[in-house]
């Protein structure tokens, strides 16, 4: 019995370290990206997994040494789990559609900077000009798609129509007879 209660906590605290060890990681790729999309990927993905396993660790725990069960850890879990992509992607939507600064591979490499919006990096007009280009294709596909929607409608509305005439010819043909 004692092995099982040193393999148990032996668990918990490898799950409480692993946790830890990627909060670590999470916070240095906050530090080193570039831009607002690759550290909110990193804030999220990474601050998500470690408080999930750390989360984990300590319930494990308690249930097992302590022998209680704690509906607000495990609540806690839940809560983190959804709201924090979601919440990390609202946060990009909005930086995305004000027209913040995005990475690409091809760019000069930039000194990394904790600052989300560096005003060495993203001038008013930069941020602008990358907000409107993205509006104006947001609304090109838009506007595409309404398009395709259109013509398919109209091939519906067509094929009813013979479908209709085909109908009304029978049922003529029905009447004569």
């Amino acid at each position: 019995m004692e092995q099982i209660n040193e393999i148990v906590e032996l668990i918990a605290a490898i799950l409480i370290f692993l946790g830890s060890i990627i909060a670590v990681i999470s916070a240095i790729g906050i530090v080193k990206f570039q831009d607002v999309f690759l550290r909110s990927h990193a804030s999220t993905k990474s601050s998500t997994l470690s408080v999930l396993l750390t989360l984990i660790g300590v319930l494990i725990y308690f249930i097992h040494s302590q022998s209680f069960f704690s509906v607000r850890l495990l609540l806690s879990i839940i809560f983190i789990n959804l709201t924090s992509p979601v919440g990390m992607h609202l946060v990009a939507r909005a930086a995305y559609r004000t027209g913040a600064y995005m990475y690409r591979k091809d760019d000069v490499p930039r000194e990394s900077t904790i600052l989300l919006s560096s005003n060495e990096f993203n001038t008013k007009e930069e941020l602008e000009s990358r907000a409107k280009q993205r509006e104006e294709k947001r609304e090109q596909v838009y506007h595409d798609i309404q398009k395709q929607k259109e013509l398919e409608d109209e091939k519906a509305r067509k094929k009813q129509i013979e479908e209709n005439k085909k109908f009304i010819e029978k049922a003529e043909k029905d009447l004569e007879d």
